[in-house]
Parts: C-alpha cells; structure tokens; sequence
C-alpha cells in the first residue's frame, strides 16, 4: 500500500482552519503534510522571516491517517518567493527552523539560479498565470540531478476556471521537459474543501502530462526523496555553520579540526 503524502498545506493564523486541513489530510489517507509558510520579501522594508509555529500549538491531538493505525506527521515548510536573487539568503540562520525549503521564481534567471545553486529542496512552479519563460533541459536536468524537485500545486485549479488553464498548460510545459520525472504534486490548499483524495489527485496529474506510474511516484516516493535530501541538506548545512562558527568564534582555530570531543565548546 503506498504511502500517500502532501507538501503544501497553506497556512493561515486561524487554527480552526488549519486543524481542519490537517484532519481532512489524514481522513483522506494522506500520511504526512507540511504546513507551508510563504516569505515574499520586498525591496521597500526588511522582513523578518516567519518562525514555524510548534505542531503542538496548531493541534492538540494528531488525527489516526485513514487506514493505518498512526498519527498523520506534520511538517513544516518555509517557501520564499524570489523576483530578486537577494531575496534567498544561503545562510539564513531562520532556514534551520523548517523541515523543508522551497523557492518560486519569478524570472527565467532565477529559476536557472534555483535549479543550478540554490540549497533547496523545490521549485514551485507558477499556477495562478502563464510563465513567462520557457523550461530549458539544462537547468532543469541540472536540478534533477541535485535531487531538486519541482512542484506544481492543483488548488488554483479548483478555485477559478482561468488559473486552471493556466495550471494545465504550465504543468504540460514542464512535464515535456523533465519527462515527469522529479516532480511532486501538491495541494497549496487553502481550505479543507480544496483537498483531494491520493487517487482523485493522480488523474489530475495525468491531465498535467503525467503517466499513471509518474502521477503515483509525485504523490509518494518522489515526496518521501525531498523529505531525504532535506534531512541530508540540513545536516550538511549544520556542519558548515559549525565549522563556520568555530573559526570565527574560537580563540583557538585549530581546535576546528579536533575530534568533536576535544571541543567541548561545540558539542554544547
């Protein structure tokens, strides 16, 4: 029985909303979700980044996942919407707050960028208008083979008849390039009416391009490689910064290429 998962639950500071998206995830067999947090920053005022709020603020109990017998997991995503290449700071120590990464660019050249660069876990692709670009092989070849997915959300679809050609015709744009290969499909779902069930969410996928094999990967074990690489990108991360930390803050340097128990420093 494969193993269902949705990586784009919106947020919303109403928790009543946001319990219900959650119970509705798990009665639909959904396993994990992620509850996704978006930064658009501007060039006017600094922003502050979005601190992820503790699961356990959001809900008092879990919900069972429909047909097994334990609790839906719940995650939390930071997605940072770049029209500036400023707008990803590589070492923004808020990132570590959150299970998963994502970017949307805007621009051909970002998206190049994110697909080539950036320390991230996915590309969200645009629904809600026409691209204005079109996918090149290499970045996106380039992305996939740095375990980067891309994600193309349907809930645009459901809410107005004009975002939904323009999800269609988007996600055909992209499945022709990548092969439907290294692709996730999301919810973005706004409110608990928005979700749809595993199997009603893979004959979407088919109307973007998908194979039925494709469709049933970008709903399982294609999320269950992000949720991989945002393990194995957090981990290296948090060794740079602690080598980073260490060279810069210890009177001893040379300490930084000691076993980590003769740091005592660094293990606290």
């Amino acid at each position: 029985m494969s193993v269902f998962v949705d990586l784009n639950l919106s947020y919303t500071a109403d928790n009543n909303r946001l319990r219900a998206l959650i119970e509705t995830a798990a009665h639909l067999g959904f396993s994990t979700v992620a509850i996704n947090y978006v930064f658009e920053p501007t060039t006017k005022k600094k922003q502050e980044i979005p601190a992820p709020k503790p699961i356990s603020a959001l809900i008092d109990h879990l919900p069972i996942v429909q047909g097994r017998s334990r609790p839906i997991t719940v995650l939390n995503r930071l997605t940072v919407v770049m029209s500036d290449s400023s707008h990803f700071r590589p070492n923004a120590a808020e990132y570590r707050g959150f299970d998963l990464l994502a970017v949307y660019p805007t621009t051909e050249k970002l998206f190049h960028s994110a697909c080539m660069l950036l320390d991230i876990d996915i590309i969200v692709i645009s629904v809600t208008e026409k691209l204005p670009f079109f996918f090149k092989r290499a970045p996106v070849n380039g992305a996939v083979d740095r375990g980067v997915v891309f994600e193309v959300c349907y809930s645009a679809a459901i809410r107005d008849s004009t975002m939904r050609r323009y999800t269609i015709a988007n996600a055909l744009s992209l499945m022709e390039t990548c092969k439907g290969k290294s692709v996730i499909l999301s919810s973005a779902a706004e409110k608990a009416l928005e979700l749809r069930g595993p199997y009603d969410v893979i004959n979407l996928g088919r109307l973007f391009g998908l194979s039925d094999a494709d469709a049933k990967e970008a709903l399982s074990s294609t999320c269950r490689s992000v949720l991989l690489h945002a393990e194995t990108r957090k981990t290296a991360s948090g060794i740079v910064y602690t080598r980073r930390s260490c060279q810069e803050d210890s009177p001893q340097p040379d300490l930084c290429d000691a076993p980590a128990a003769k740091r005592p420093h660094l293990a606290e």
